[in-house]
């Protein structure tokens, strides 16, 4: 019988997955957990937390791993977690995905930097960093993020048997999606083998963060600034939509645009920033200047909009949102 490499004071082996909806990372909880219960012999438990339960929006899964003889009883968020499993880089943005992790946490993370880059990106003090670009996997075989993650999930879970992950998958999407089974265990089979991860020792002297529950609020009575001010309130304004983006982005090429709008009229978050200028017969006109990637969310519509090829999808890469913006110009906001 396979043995837990490690238990909290419970008898618990943990794992987070953070995420945002539309990755799978529910789906991927669920069967993370079957596989160790029917595969392993563990007693296990599966559950996630949603925000607004819409594409884009910060999703968190739970899963629980002990042994057969250990009760279940406790069905709270996961908040040290022994693994946790990154879906999408940029939460690290806005989301602290690290947070209760131990020294000896091992930290996945979907992306195409190396570990070393994440560590520093990340502040991370000590531990295991695994990189798997589960994005590109899943692009190349026309499959999700969440089969790529699995796949290096179970690289780094030795107690838990692949084969038995593969006979899951049959069994959840053969009798739907019969299409899906072979891509699926493709991109699975990827995400184990591609998968790479480097340790690094906690530096002499030094110690983890002191553990703050994930629910603490971050404006109380001892946090909050003088004068009760809320210095970031929860307005389209001020708020970063670029975690919600999957991977795949617009790119706008001014050239070919002929300012229609028709990629204006169909975006939800108003990312496009428009100027008011003469036109050759000296008549004002909007003219697009691009795109504030802030707001944008990676939906994609305008591109299906576009009559001119304009716009393009394109797999995003680091930076060049922050290069290619083109900010909006709220004259009664304070940036």
């Amino acid at each position: 019988m396979a043995q837990l490499p490690k238990k909290n004071k419970l008898g618990f082996f943990e794992i987070r997955l953070e995420s945002i909806g539309g990755l799978g990372a529910n789906l991927a909880g669920k069967m993370l957990a079957e596989a160790g219960v029917e595969g392993a012999g563990f007693n296990g438990v599966s559950f996630s937390s949603y925000g607004s339960e819409k594409k884009g929006s910060a999703v968190k899964a739970h899963i629980r791993f002990c042994d057969l003889d250990t009760p279940i009883r406790d069905t709270s968020p996961v908040e040290r977690p022994h693994i946790v499993g990154i879906f999408q880089e940029a939460l690290a943005k806005t989301v602290n995905v690290i947070s209760g992790i131990y020294e000896d946490s091992t930290v996945l993370v979907n992306s195409t930097k190396t570990p070393k880059d994440l560590k520093e990106k990340m502040k991370l003090i000590g531990g295991t960093i695994a990189v798997v670009d589960a994005t590109g996997i899943a692009l190349e075989e026309k499959n999700r993020v969440n089969m790529a993650m699995l796949g290096a999930m179970f690289r780094l879970c030795p107690f838990l048997d692949p084969q038995t992950m593969k006979d899951v998958i049959r069994k959840s999407l053969e009798k739907k999606y019969p299409q899906t089974v072979a891509p699926a265990l493709a991109t699975f089979e990827r995400g184990y083998q591609e998968v790479t991860f480097e340790t690094f020792d906690l530096p002499e002297g030094a110690s983890m963060p002191e553990f703050v529950r994930m629910d603490t609020p971050v404006l109380g009575y001892e946090t909050q600034p003088i004068g009760g001010i809320i210095s970031n309130p929860g307005n389209s304004i001020l708020k970063d939509l670029s975690i919600s983006r999957s991977g795949m982005m617009p790119h706008f090429e001014a050239a070919s645009c002929i300012h229609c709008a028709q990629c204006d009229n169909v975006c939800p978050d108003n990312c496009f920033v428009w100027e008011e200028l003469p036109d050759k017969k000296g008549r004002p006109q909007m003219f697009l200047k691009g795109i504030d990637y802030q707001y944008c969310k990676g939906c994609l519509k305008c591109i299906h909009a576009c009559p001119t090829d304009a716009l393009s999808k394109a797999r995003e890469e680091e930076g060049y949102a922050e290069e290619h913006r083109v900010p909006h110009l709220f004259d009664l906001a304070i940036q």
